[in-house]
């Protein structure tokens, strides 16, 4: 998984590329350190404690660029991305953005739940982690980065976003992985993500929210 979304991240010209572990078992250091001897691209690799929003903004720090984004390991960028991020951005009043969203299975109920999960996003004005967020270095450390939530950290920081400009809803699409919702079943997986972001938008911590979101690699 993350040799291939390095693999491919590896084509699109971007500045430099980040990869921070959080002390997983799953190669992805192993795999890292290879890139970085057979590739000709430029690497960083790091580790921190886990967590995504810690392993976000340790990457953040890490980062020299004047624009910032944020990609799963299982996801894959359009190999129009950059142009289109930074498209975006000459907007002055633009402080950021996510992609459009689809999945690596050809079927009806995938095609069926992404279309769902862009559409709720354009509405919202709300963007997950899946659709690779995008934002300019001085809005997000004005922000104070990712706050420091086991879950909905995306969801937080999307929210913050919106209200320091205008966030860019690109229809160009990102590939991410379909495993979550195949393993916990499509309908329970939805109905578990809607009832997690109400009882979120109610007041309950995300700490407790995080012990009914089982983890997926």
């Amino acid at each position: 998984m993350i040799a291939d979304t390095l693999a491919h991240t590896a084509t699109l010209d971007f500045d430099e590329v980040i990869v921070v572990d959080g002390g997983s078992r799953d190669r992805t250091t192993e795999i890292a350190e290879t890139f970085q001897v057979q590739s000709s691209n430029p690497l960083i690799l790091l580790t921190s404690p886990a967590g995504r929003a810690t392993q976000m903004n340790a990457g953040a720090a890490a980062a020299t660029g004047d624009i910032l984004l944020f990609l799963h390991a299982d996801t894959h960028l359009p190999a129009d991305a950059r142009g289109a991020i930074e498209g975006a951005l000459r907007d002055p009043a633009c402080v950021g953005g996510r992609f459009d969203v689809r999945f690596d299975r050809p079927t009806r109920l995938a095609r069926t739940i992404s279309v769902m999960m862009n559409a709720r996003s354009r509405w919202t004005g709300i963007a997950t982690g899946d659709q690779a967020i995008f934002v300019h270095r001085l809005v997000f450390d004005r922000l104070g980065g990712f706050p420091a939530l086991p879950l909905m950290e995306d969801v937080e920081f999307s929210r913050r976003l919106k209200r320091a400009g205008r966030v860019a809803a690109l229809r160009a699409t990102v590939t991410t992985s379909f495993r979550r919702w195949e393993r916990g079943g499509p309908v329970r997986t939805i109905l578990l993500m809607w009832v997690l972001r109400f009882l979120y938008w109610i007041g309950i911590s995300p700490r407790t929210l995080a012990r009914w979101y089982p983890m997926v690699r």
